[in-house]
């Protein structure tokens, strides 16, 4: 435990600040300003282009993060094992992590399927207007969804990562090892 993590825990932590990023900015910027495109018809084109730019260095992210979590996991797996609390935050991350990877990829196959359809007109990269067909619009309703969902759960993954830091102080670690003791 006394060893230095800092090229695993970079890892993690810079893969998940850019996949937080990206899908916070993707959902409030990206798509936001597909709505300001002049042409109807360009707004998904718009959203959709972006995003596929967007894709290899969240692709990228989500590798760098999930190196670090494992590295971190095999760095720390003594504490995790005999320290109260860090079990349980180390099996809801890993829940929550899965479930943000998920969602990510269900994000990138209902934008792909917008790709196809990129000059559909709509209101905005996420929200389909009456012109829009039919499949196309089921996507941006999906793909409205997991704009937010993306952001919210990796969200939850900074606070969970936050959590873990503040188990790894030497009081915290001393307190988990005690009988009774929770850090």
């Amino acid at each position: 435990m006394g060893e230095r993590q800092t090229v695993i825990r970079s890892l993690h932590d810079i893969g998940l600040a850019a996949w937080f990023g990206g899908s916070l900015f993707g959902a409030v910027g990206l798509n936001g300003a597909s709505a300001a495109v002049g042409d109807p018809s360009d707004r998904t084109h718009v959203a959709a282009a972006g995003w596929a730019r967007w894709a290899p260095v969240n692709a990228a992210a989500l590798a760098a993060h999930s190196v670090g979590a494992i590295g971190l996991l095999r760095a720390n797996r003594g504490r995790v094992v005999a320290q109260s609390g860090t079990r349980g935050n180390t099996a809801v991350k890993t829940v929550i992590t899965l479930a943000a990877m998920g969602a990510t990829a269900w994000s990138g196959i209902e934008g792909a399927r917008l790709g196809k359809d990129s000059k559909a007109p709509a209101n905005s990269g996420v929200d389909p207007n009456a012109d829009t067909p039919p499949d196309v619009a089921t996507s941006m309703k999906r793909l409205k969804v997991l704009q937010w969902t993306v952001p919210a759960l990796t969200g939850v993954l900074l606070v969970l990562t936050a959590q873990q830091g503040e188990q790894q102080k030497a009081s915290q670690v001393v307190k988990g090892l005690l009988p009774g003791g929770r850090s």
